[in-house]
């Protein structure tokens, strides 16, 4: 299951936060799959089939701090129980934007969606793929720099990370997770 993290809403399409929702939309269309609106769920999902098995891709339709009630519905519904198979694609701060990593487990660096996640699912064993959106000027600038759609070069940039983050989710459906986990690693040029 691919999870990405995004706020519902026109006001926050094309933002920084929604990086991992736009990600998880560009791979349903690339497999022309459509996200479908599951209430019961809270999210929007399809289901695309690759070349390791049927994958379930969804967007919480949840704020991002909630991103997490989506999961138990969801699991249930198609029948996965292992958090382990949970690939989550977020934003990062912590990354330069449009630098993306792969990693499996570990902490969740303030993030309240995966603190959400985490928290439904008891474990942070799941798989992330952080997409980094970079720090904003200033810390009181936080809150408009991650949910205000950026413009100009920075909003063609953005568009630039969720096709390269689209990109880096294909390597996780075609191959193993730790050579997909180097590929997308690997410093720009290798």
């Amino acid at each position: 299951m691919i999870l990405g993290l995004a706020n519902p809403g026109a006001q926050y399409e094309g933002s920084r936060h929604n990086v991992g929702g736009d990600a998880v939309r560009l791979l349903a269309q690339r497999h022309h799959a459509t996200l479908k609106l599951e209430s019961r769920q809270r999210c929007l999902s399809a289901t695309i089939v690759t070349d390791i098995g049927r994958v379930t891709l969804a967007v919480p339709t949840t704020f991002m701090n909630e991103s997490g009630a989506a999961l138990p519905p969801l699991f249930r519904r198609v029948s996965m129980e292992d958090p382990a198979r949970l690939l989550v694609a977020h934003d990062e701060l912590d990354l330069d934007p449009g630098r993306l990593r792969l990693k499996w487990a570990g902490g969740l660096a303030g993030h309240n969606g995966l603190k959400s996640i985490a928290g439904v699912l008891s474990t942070q064993d799941f798989w992330r793929l952080r997409i980094g959106i970079g720090k904003p000027p200033t810390k009181e600038q936080g809150a408009d720099w991650v949910l205000r759609p950026p413009t100009g070069e920075r909003r063609r940039d953005l568009v630039q990370t969720v096709e390269a983050a689209a990109d880096a989710l294909e390597q996780a459906l075609s191959v193993p997770m730790d050579e997909a986990q180097r590929r997308v690693n690997a410093p720009t040029g290798e």
